[in-house]
């Protein structure tokens, strides 16, 4: 007996109106038998006193894995009569909440690994229980917006929910906090989801980071009429990344494909699209070459095949070095003096830059981007792939909130009777 008792210590279950009779290792788990019995308390209907009855059929209660089995707890619970109303009440316990069967343990456990960006399938194998337990656990979390409250910086950005659908995502810049994730990113969907926040509210917001998807520009300046729109830099950097690109395919492709002027323009794109400061000088030899070479004379070689590379190269390294130093002057002036000489595959990203001009400026001059929403949308990522995709847009929206609103889950205990 007094080896069972260490083994409630073990376990951490400090009721002791609990008393374990055996345990048995059953080959795939181990089974804890015992009976919960405690002194007959008052007739929780009538006030009257209560008798000792009987005991209740074996609950089998899962409890958390011990030493690498599941752990089934089989307890057999006391039942109580009242003398004058015949009313039967059965023994409570802190391990498992009444009229339940799951232990509080493996529920907090549930919570936990919920938090923890696991997939419900993996949690209810891992725990020994079915994957509606899990679901249920899910559905007690409860997300309420605050309607009275926006923050003064908010980042909007979408995600891929299923293939070829797209749903909205907004967050607090300062907080990390998501603010709103919703069922597609049309404008009607953002706009009566924004609109339920009165106009004082809405007018407390000041900045807005946003990528260059232009069906936001005019909506957010409707809902928020005193924010100004920042746009995301690495959205800019990655428009004259792909243009450049662009024209270096288009040129490569002018060559015959078994040239050495075609592999080593396929074979070596990152160097061109890299920031020409950044480029290594360290030297290695290049068997598509056959010499030691440094990866800003490859650039210099592959510079050699096409003036018209080369032009298009500068340009690319000048524009990025004014932006990244945010010389806004320099950068504007750079696209209106070359938007007529340059391939129809740059004008069409210097005239975007031209119409978005204030809010690249503003991206130029104030601290803010949507870096810390594209971290948040990696999470969503890990998430969805850890779960093998949702088909239930709620239960993926919850899973959103738990892992990046909360840390914890707070847990009231029902104590057992002494």
């Amino acid at each position: 007996m007094e080896q069972l008792n260490l083994i409630t210590n073990f376990l951490k279950m400090k009721d002791k109106n609990i008393t374990i009779t055996n345990e048995c290792d059953m080959g795939t788990h181990l089974e804890l038998h015992g009976h919960l019995d405690y002194t007959a308390p008052k007739c929780p209907s009538c006030k009257g006193q209560m008798a000792k009855y009987d005991f209740q059929k074996a609950s089998k209660i899962p409890y958390l894995e011990t030493a690498g089995y599941p752990l089934l707890i089989r307890l057999r619970k006391r039942r109580f009569k009242c003398k004058e109303c015949g009313k039967i009440a059965v023994a409570e316990t802190p391990i498992v909440k009444k009229n339940h069967q799951i232990s509080v343990a493996v529920n907090q456990k549930i919570a936990q690994l919920l938090i923890e960006k696991q997939a419900m399938t993996h949690i209810a194998h891992r725990l020994s229980i079915s994957t509606s337990t899990v679901i249920r656990k899910l559905n007690e979390f409860k997300f309420e917006t605050e309607w009275s409250k926006l923050p003064e910086v908010m980042s909007w950005d979408e995600y891929a929910f299923k293939k070829g659908k797209m749903s909205f995502i907004a967050q607090d810049f300062n907080s990390l906090n998501v603010i709103a994730i919703l069922d597609g990113r049309t404008q009607a969907t953002i706009r009566n989801h924004f609109l339920r926040y009165p106009r004082q509210v809405r007018n407390r917001v000041k900045f807005i980071t946003m990528d260059m998807f232009s069906p936001y520009y005019q909506l957010a300046k409707q809902l928020f009429p005193h924010a100004k729109i920042v746009l995301d830099r690495f959205h800019v950097v990655q428009h004259l990344s792909r243009a450049m690109n662009r024209v270096r395919t288009q040129i490569m492709n002018a060559f015959d494909r078994k040239s050495h002027e075609y592999k080593t323009l396929k074979r070596y794109w990152k160097l061109i699209q890299q920031d020409s400061r950044k480029l290594s000088d360290k030297r290695f030899y290049r068997p598509t070459f056959r010499m030691h070479l440094t990866n800003k004379e490859i650039v210099a070689k592959l510079l050699g095949y096409s003036q018209e590379l080369r032009e298009h190269y500068e340009l690319y390294q000048l524009l990025l070095f004014h932006f990244q130093e945010k010389q806004a002057d320099q950068f504007f002036g750079l696209i209106q003096d070359t938007r007529q000489t340059v391939d129809p595959i740059f004008q069409t990203v210097f005239n975007t830059f031209l119409k978005d001009k204030d809010k690249i400026l503003n991206a130029m001059e104030l601290p803010y981007s949507n870096a810390k929403l594209e971290a948040t949308n990696n999470l969503i990522k890990v998430i969805k792939r850890n779960a093998f995709g949702f088909r239930n847009f709620e239960n993926f929206k919850k899973r959103i909130f738990i892992a990046l609103n909360i840390k914890r889950e707070k847990t009231n205990l029902v104590l057992s009777r002494c």
